[in-house]
């Protein structure tokens, strides 16, 4: 009986690796139908078909008139509104301040607010001994693992280039630093474990409840958006918002649904997310296709919409920088919607430095399907290894554009 057992079991593990070497990712990168008739019976191959078919509603037209423009923006705008599911609450406390430290040239307060029954929530302001009151002010939106305390400097001292509420605040500016929800002091056991974040998990919940991790995030920011337009000490006619990659997304919500923001700081790549789903078919050893991005990325209906290039184009013609590149084809459109609007100076763009000079960088109009995640990243001019808040191209272009 053992001999048979044994015999059993090297014959079951020798089918196995013959399977697992028998694949090979590079015969599969692309989604084909073996059928005259085009269908899929993978399940795959049937949604991935469905998303090349789905043309979103409001995607930008370059020959969009002026007034055809902003039509669209609004209706961008009440889209925007839908697919976020911003809750009307009232009743709640107002916001306190916790914490008042005075540090070398700035004010420092922590404080607490309480925009749903069960959360309270937390932020920083920094306020510079010198500056102009009322003054301008920057909402900044950390990235995917960093927290408020990085973007105030006081973790990870010896990154200064994360601290870019400091940063900010040191070159004269009113800035105020949040926590991505689920992150930071919004974590929930993470922190005792030596991490600071869990996304995924809050993320899967708000998507059962009807909601997203992208609605539940940005509505916490908007939030501390409405205190900053009360205070006496900030010009609500120059309040800035800077997101860094993750922050990113919250800044496009913001800037659409609010259009009293004056002007952006887009820290991250720029790119055709429905494409990014498109060409990202090569398949792991396991046989597996990726998904760009985790849950906590995902909207309900917003593909049926609009891409990001889409609603960075909707915030025109208010100021907004982009620093960390992409494709020129998605550069170009945003500033053809500035160009329509009639302040093509308002945008500025910049590349990663491997890709500054254009014979370096891809300039397709369209990516090919069969790309991995690196091959992705290549194919959209992103240099991953230098993914970080670019001060030296933001801080100049805030004296900039906030001027007088």
């Amino acid at each position: 009986m053992k001999k048979w057992v044994i015999l059993l079991t090297v014959c079951l593990s020798s089918s196995m690796l013959f399977a697992q070497t028998a694949f090979s990712p590079e015969q599969h990168k692309t989604v084909c139908s073996e059928r005259s008739d085009g269908r899929y019976l993978s399940t795959y191959g049937v949604v991935h078909a469905m998303l090349k078919d789905t043309k979103p509603l409001y995607a930008f037209r370059h020959d969009f008139t002026r007034q055809e423009f902003a039509e669209w923006q609004k209706e961008v705008r009440t889209a925007m509104i839908e697919i976020m599911h911003h809750p009307h609450i009232t009743g709640q406390p107002i916001p306190v301040c916790i914490e008042k430290i005075q540090k070398d040239g700035y004010r420092q307060e922590k404080w607490e607010f309480y925009p749903l029954p069960h959360c309270v929530s937390t932020f920083y302001i920094l306020i510079p001994d010198k500056v102009k009151i009322p003054g301008p002010a920057v909402l900044c939106i950390p990235g995917s693992g960093i927290t408020k305390e990085n973007l105030i400097g006081e973790v990870s001292a010896n990154n200064m280039r994360a601290a870019m509420a400091l940063n900010i605040a040191k070159q004269g500016y009113i800035s105020v630093a949040v926590d991505n929800a689920a992150a930071g002091e919004a974590a929930d056991l993470e922190p005792l474990t030596g991490t600071s974040y869990d996304y995924d998990t809050p993320s899967r919940i708000l998507l059962e409840l009807g909601w997203s991790y992208l609605g539940y995030t940005s509505f916490l920011n908007k939030q501390v958006l409405e205190w900053m337009k009360c205070q006496p000490f900030i010009r609500k006619d120059r309040i800035v918002v800077s997101g860094f990659s993750l922050g990113t997304e919250p800044l496009m919500v913001l800037g659409v649904m609010d259009p009293s923001i004056y002007a952006f700081v887009y820290n991250d790549f720029l790119c055709q997310t429905q494409e990014r789903a498109i060409v990202m078919t090569e398949p792991d050893q396991r046989g597996r296709r990726p998904f760009p991005n985790s849950i906590r990325h995902l909207i309900p209906d917003f593909w049926k919409y609009f891409n990001f290039p889409d609603i960075v184009a909707s915030l025109a013609p208010r100021p907004i920088i982009l620093t960390e590149g992409g494709l020129d084809r998605d550069f170009n459109l945003v500033k053809r919607a500035y160009e329509i609007s009639g302040h093509p100076e308002n945008v500025e763009t910049h590349h990663y430095q491997k890709y500054t000079a254009p014979e370096t960088r891809n300039t397709a109009q369209n990516l090919p399907e069969g790309l991995g995640r690196a091959s992705f990243y290549d194919s959209v001019n992103v240099d991953g290894p230098n993914h970080y808040f670019k001060n030296e191209f933001v801080l100049p272009w805030l004296d900039k554009v906030l001027a007088e």
